[in-house]
């Protein structure tokens, strides 16, 4: 069984803020940008979110490149480790979404299966979230073989420090923030410079108004 790539796509500020300190977020950046990560979707087979980012931005996940439904859409997956996803949430309204959680709460398991969820439990990790390799580990004995990531600062630096992601997809706005922003990754908990995760630069692309990066795992 084979473990999917690993893609984690970040959307930011120049300096690497996701939103005001007050959580404003929409939009960064530009039509042009959010037009090319519905092409991403459309090219791996899950995306994978948060359940804080299901709570504050409401996605809906699909692929919708120039604003129609791909033909082939990826498979949703939501990190959820209190099943604290609300039923109503966008993303069920486009078909079966993964739900992966450590200790089920039977009622909220029910209320999420009745809205379209499939409920898988694996192994807890670290402060008690779903291990990210057994959930990579289920999606590869799906058939999935490319997940991106897209979520929040605490789940994005999770995935790395896990040693994850294959690969990263930078969209940087031409704005400035500022330290009153939020983060796109939470802390990672480094010493020295020697363990911070290193990746190769692979492109460089402008993108309408925002720059597009692209990276690859050094070493690879």
């Amino acid at each position: 069984m084979s473990v999917p790539r690993v893609t984690l796509k970040l959307a930011t500020s120049l300096d690497a803020r996701i939103a005001l300190g007050s959580g404003e977020s929409r939009w960064i950046t530009s039509a042009e940008s959010r037009e090319q990560v519905h092409r991403l979707r459309a090219a791996h087979g899950a995306v994978l979110t948060g359940a804080g980012t299901v709570a504050a931005d409401d996605p809906v996940l699909t692929a919708r490149p120039g604003g129609v439904a791909a033909e082939t859409q990826p498979v949703r997956v939501i990190l959820d480790s209190r099943l604290r996803t609300a039923a109503s949430a966008k993303t069920f309204e486009a078909g079966p979404v993964l739900v992966y959680v450590s200790d089920p709460d039977p009622q909220r398991a029910a209320a999420l299966a009745e809205a379209g969820a499939e409920i898988v439990t694996v192994p807890a990790g670290a402060a008690g979230r779903p291990d990210l390799n057994a959930v990579l580990a289920d999606l590869g004995g799906r058939g999935i073989g490319s997940v991106m990531i897209e979520a929040g600062a605490v789940l994005a630096a999770s995935v790395i420090e896990a040693d994850a992601v294959d690969r990263i997809e930078w969209f940087r706005a031409p704005m400035l923030i500022g330290g009153d922003g939020l983060p796109v990754i939470a802390p990672l908990g480094l010493e020295t410079l020697d363990g911070a995760p290193r990746y190769s630069r692979v492109e460089v692309r402008a993108c309408g108004p925002d720059l597009w990066e692209s990276y690859q795992r050094a070493g690879v």
